[in-house]
């Protein structure tokens, strides 16, 4: 391959990352494989990223974001409160509908991390991002209607995840689309309760 920059050749090593453990697993993901995968020599792995850790936080980062960048754009901008965290939590839940394997990915990888102290900042880094975005997502919409919240938003979005998290857990081990559906509406309805 003609030369690129690490700037350049950062993004193409992540999906070739993405795209090879979301086949094979984590455990598939050496550099060597990953630097196969993109025809490239396993010393530009190490060059633009240092080490394999850190190029699984990239993937992690770059799975999240793509995943917020989807339910960011499902945001209302001018639905009442309620209305707008039924249509963010539908459009989350979509998401796992959509694309099973970036989440079973993201499992994986959370579970290699808790494992790999080099990866564990990283994972706390990956919840504290999605709690950030979850409050902000929740405050926005409270602020956008004059709604007032009875927890705080970081605590509402912290008891949301935790039950997204064991729904898609679930789907991901034995889906079940009815009975996900409604325990998708009573996780809902349980965080409107709480706001």
């Amino acid at each position: 391959m003609a030369h690129v920059s690490a700037a350049e050749r950062r993004p193409q090593l992540i999906k070739a990352a993405i795209d090879l453990m979301t086949r094979e697993g984590v455990t598939a993901g050496s550099t060597r494989a990953i630097a196969a995968e993109l025809g490239v020599a396993q010393a530009t792995v190490h060059y633009t990223f240092g080490t394999k850790e850190d190029l699984y936080r990239a993937v992690m980062e770059q799975l999240t974001q793509d995943l917020v960048t989807q339910v960011e754009r499902a945001a209302p901008t001018d639905a009442r409160f309620e209305d707008t965290i039924v249509t963010l939590a539908e459009a989350l839940w979509h998401t796992v509908l959509e694309q099973p394997a970036s989440y079973q990915l993201l499992t994986e990888l959370s579970m290699f991390a808790l494992r790999t102290p080099r990866l564990q900042e990283a994972l706390q880094g990956h919840y504290r991002g999605i709690s950030a975005v979850t409050a902000k997502l929740i405050s926005e919409a409270a602020e956008r209607t004059g709604h007032q919240l009875a927890q705080p938003a970081e605590t509402i979005a912290r008891f949301f995840l935790a039950g997204f998290d064991g729904l898609t857990m679930q789907h991901l081990s034995m889906p079940d689309e009815d009975a996900e559906r409604v325990c998708l509406r009573a996780l809902i309805s349980a965080v409107l309760a709480m706001a």
